[in-house]
């Protein structure tokens, strides 16, 4: 299938390489498959496309990366859409952003996703983790490219 997207243009994808979101993301509740994309430029970056919207595509990444305690805690109740059959094989990543200054990471909402599955759920984990968590040193750059 063909995704049109306003950053990288029109993207071959094959339908079982989606990732199915059924609650969509925290304000993109509408957005419901999504592709994974590698930034070409950058292996510490990878782009989650709207397969529905093509303007959003979300800068993610490993939050193990850069904050290598990470660990996220959330109801059982959480994860079940998610067909696990172990919990540790979850891909975690989590949201970048942007400001004048730094880069931020969101590690209080990670994206939980079962790759085996091609299902994703978003959570808001339990504990004191920041929505914005600035990345100290010089901030990633990410280009327009996958």
């Amino acid at each position: 299938m063909e995704v049109n997207t306003s950053r990288f243009g029109s993207i071959h994808v094959d339908a079982e390489d989606l990732i199915r979101f059924p609650a969509g993301i925290l304000g993109l509740e509408d957005c419901r498959d999504w592709v994974l994309l590698k930034d070409a430029q950058n292996d510490a970056v990878a782009w989650l496309q709207s397969a529905q919207r093509p303007k959003i595509a979300l800068p993610v990444v490993s939050p193990r990366r850069f904050v290598p305690n990470y660990h996220i805690r959330v109801a059982q109740a959480e994860l079940e859409s998610l067909d696990l059959e172990d919990v540790r094989t979850a891909q975690v990543v989590v949201i970048a952003g942007r400001t004048d200054r730094t880069i931020t990471l969101n590690l209080k909402a990670p994206l939980v996703i079962n790759m085996a599955r091609r299902l994703g759920r978003q959570v808001v984990t339990n504990g004191d983790l920041p929505v914005r968590y600035e990345l100290a040193g010089s901030p990633l750059a990410w280009k327009k490219s996958a």
